[in-house]
This record gives structure tokens, sequence and C-alpha cells, in this order.
């Protein structure tokens, strides 16, 4: 019998939770990179994503940005989940625009794990950057 290797986990995970995830679906978004503790999530920019001053609603950014956090965080294999996030808005996006999440562990040390994400656009300018704080339930599963 062999063992599951850590980019094997990071894979299951991303396909166990996006069978459930129904915003990430809904949003149109698409984990195109997932490796243990790291994962990067696009999401194109709809008519029905902007706000008022024509720009991409600073909360689906932010929601690109947890999904992202989301499957870096739980591509262990156990369940995690978000304890705090912090978001800067550095630019707008606009319609059409392709936006990348790309998150990233900084430290995990018991239950605590510290991640950061960036989030760009289709010219590699910043859009946001994310720091999330993470909670792991030792002994369940990811999905």
């Amino acid at each position: 019998m062999s063992e599951t290797t850590p980019q094997q986990m990071a894979e299951r995970v991303r396909d166990g939770m996006l069978k459930n995830d129904r915003a990430t679906r809904a949003m149109g978004m698409q984990v195109v990179d997932i490796s243990p503790g790291r994962a990067t999530v696009t999401m194109r920019v709809r008519e029905d994503m902007l706000n008022g001053h024509d720009t991409c609603h600073g909360g689906l950014i932010s929601t690109l940005a947890d999904s992202a956090f989301a499957f870096a965080c739980n591509s262990h294999g156990e369940l995690t989940v978000a304890a705090s996030i912090a978001v800067d808005f550095l630019a707008p996006g606009r319609k059409d625009d392709l936006l990348t999440a790309q998150a990233h562990e900084v430290s995990k040390a018991g239950r605590t794990g510290l991640y950061d994400c960036e989030v760009t656009n289709q010219h590699g300018e910043r859009i946001a950057v994310f720091r999330g704080r993470s909670h792991t339930m030792k002994g369940k599963p990811a999905f």
C-alpha cells in the first residue's frame, strides 16, 4: 500500500473541497495551482461583480483571496478555518480583468497558521494584499 504524498494530499483536498464550495464555483473561480501550504485561484471580473463606481466590489476581491487562503491552509488534509483576515486594497479591479490570488503559508505551528495572499490582475499589477490567520481542527479531515 502506497502512502499519500503531501502533493497528492493537496490535490485531493482541492478536488474534495471544490465539490462542496458553492461560493467559489458560483463566482467562476478556478483553482489553477495547489501544493502543500500554497494555492493559486483565478476569477474573471463579470458585470454583476461591479460596484457603483464601476469597479470590482471589494468584498468579491476579498472572497477571491479568502478562497485561495482556504485551499492553501486546508492543503495539508486537516479541517482548517479562518480565525481572522485583513485586506488592503491597492488598485481597482475592472470588468473583464482576470484576477489571480496567490496564497502561501508564512507559519504553521500547532493549530495556528498564518497565510499571506496577493491579488494581481492580468498585467501583474497588485490589486490587494490579504493576511489570514487559521485555526486547525486537529484530527478532522479537510473534506
